[in-house]
């Protein structure tokens, strides 16, 4: 199941934040080598983590498996703060439109091929979260060949810049747009309509 992390509800999952920080230490730290993050405790938390920010944990048997995150447009977020030369023009932005980050599995988790099933759920859970909150957009930088799996999925992306290297990836900005359809495409890979967002999955409230 996929759990959403809000403030309305952070204090109920302060052991399960705990792996949050150390598995994206993990990934983004010691796996792609973004050193500018490392930290001697081993947990990875940027200035974006405050209380506007939506976490979406995949746990199963009691472990966090999975993980990401979003953060909305009208507040500081990567693409306004920290990578603004991947966005041509006028950056989106709006209270239907967030940005995605952060997206990680753990490595006992992690299968071949592209349809990751850990991946799957939690983009899934996300897609029905901005559905049920009225979000529209997602913004999102990521690997350039990542742009055609994206459109697979029925997300309508959209460039907003040519690609830039950045931590020796070709990173690329997209606008990708969703709706009932793109939950559909990924209800059929998954294999099922069943809703994986825990029951307690909080909506948000924009302060």
């Amino acid at each position: 199941m996929i759990h959403v992390v809000t403030a309305a509800n952070q204090d109920r999952y302060a052991a399960e934040m705990e792996e949050v920080w150390r598995l994206r230490h993990r990934v983004f730290v010691e796996e792609k080598g973004w050193n500018a993050l490392r930290r001697p405790d081993g947990r990875e938390i940027d200035q974006f983590d405050t209380a506007h920010a939506a976490h979406f944990l995949a746990i199963e048997s009691g472990q966090v498996i999975g993980y990401s995150r979003l953060l909305p447009t009208t507040r500081p977020h990567l693409l306004s703060d920290v990578l603004p030369e991947l966005c041509e023009g006028d950056r989106p932005s709006g209270p239907q439109i967030w940005e995605w980050t952060r997206q990680a599995v753990a490595p006992s988790h992690r299968t071949r091929g592209k349809n990751h099933p850990v991946t799957l759920e939690v983009m899934t859970g996300i897609v029905e979260w901005g559905l049920e909150n009225g979000v529209t957009c997602f913004l999102a930088q990521m690997p350039i060949l990542y742009l055609l799996h994206v459109l697979q999925l029925h997300f309508r992306a959209v460039p907003l810049g040519v690609p830039a290297d950045i931590d020796g990836e070709r990173i690329i900005a997209v606008e990708a747009r969703f709706d009932g359809r793109t939950l559909r495409k990924l209800q059929e890979i998954r294999g099922t309509r069943a809703s994986v967002l825990a029951p307690t999955a909080p909506t948000y409230l924009t302060a």
